[in-house]
């Protein structure tokens, strides 16, 4: 951690969401409405976006972990929500759920890596989120699936997006038009997943290496999610940025701590600078 850097207090008055910091420079962030499955509702979502808002302004976060309290993930969207206005016009829900949707996916705009602690079922919206994170790991026996036409809905929160670049097009194509749902180890062999966790202890096992991320140089670290997330048009871009992005990090301080620390056989003391 930076010698100028402080853990800032938590948003006031999160709803159906906490935000809780486990270990130092990691943040987990904890859908909290277990009832419904943590369906995103409107308090929830409120709330979400007053936490990114809080952890992209907090310089000693390096790290953040999303996860769900009870048995699932997050089901998506509140059915009841989207079956409220059925008079509504296609310009009036439009503008309800655009917002919705950038609200979920504020996360990807974050600097530090996002890593998806699926618990247990991760259900359409609630998977595009978990998909707008850089990492997912599943327990065993999660579920999870993009079932939006078996709901007479075309897909939103950026899905159509997300999952093809994750899977690649014929899986999207798969579980899209089919609604099917997978277990957490046909994810893992369709790479919706890094890694497939036993139920026990899983989220001790996830915060662990998030614990290992936050431990890494933060510069370098930011940086080269930014490379990932921003993709390259070409070998050519790729090195254009790496041109640029790697003397940024060998001008550093925390350069010289990391060799000094693989020399003298010890863990480095990054500081961000």
């Amino acid at each position: 951690m930076s010698e100028t850097a402080r853990i800032s207090p938590p948003p006031p008055s999160l709803v159906h969401l906490r935000l809780e910091r486990p270990a130092e420079g990691v943040a987990l962030l904890v859908l909290d409405q277990p009832d419904l499955r943590n369906a995103m509702s409107d308090e929830m979502t409120a709330s979400w976006v007053a936490a990114v808002d809080h952890l992209a302004a907090d310089p000693s976060v390096r790290a953040v972990v999303v996860t769900g309290e009870g048995k699932a993930f997050c089901s998506g969207g509140n059915l009841s929500w989207l079956a409220s206005e059925p008079d509504a016009t296609v310009d009036d829900l439009r503008n309800r759920m655009l917002p919705f949707y950038r609200a979920w996916l504020s996360i990807r705009r974050l600097e530090v890596p996002t890593i998806a602690a699926l618990n247990g079922a991760a259900i359409g919206a609630g998977l595009c989120m978990a998909l707008a994170c850089d990492i997912r790991y599943a327990a065993r026996g999660a579920r999870m699936g993009v079932p939006f036409t078996k709901l007479g809905i075309h897909p939103g929160m950026a899905g159509t997006y997300l999952l093809p670049d994750v899977v690649g097009p014929a899986a999207a194509r798969d579980l899209f038009l089919t609604g099917r749902l997978v277990d957490a180890d046909e994810a893992l062999g369709l790479g919706l997943v890094s890694r497939v966790l036993e139920p026990e202890g899983f989220l001790d096992e996830v915060l662990a290496v998030a614990e290992g991320i936050a431990g890494a140089a933060p510069i370098a670290t930011r940086l080269t999610k930014r490379a990932l997330q921003r993709g390259h048009a070409s070998i050519e871009t790729a090195l254009e940025w790496e041109g640029l992005a790697q003397p940024v990090t060998l001008a550093t301080e925390d350069l010289l701590e990391g060799i000094r620390a693989a020399q003298e056989k010890r863990a480095p003391q990054f500081r961000g600078r």
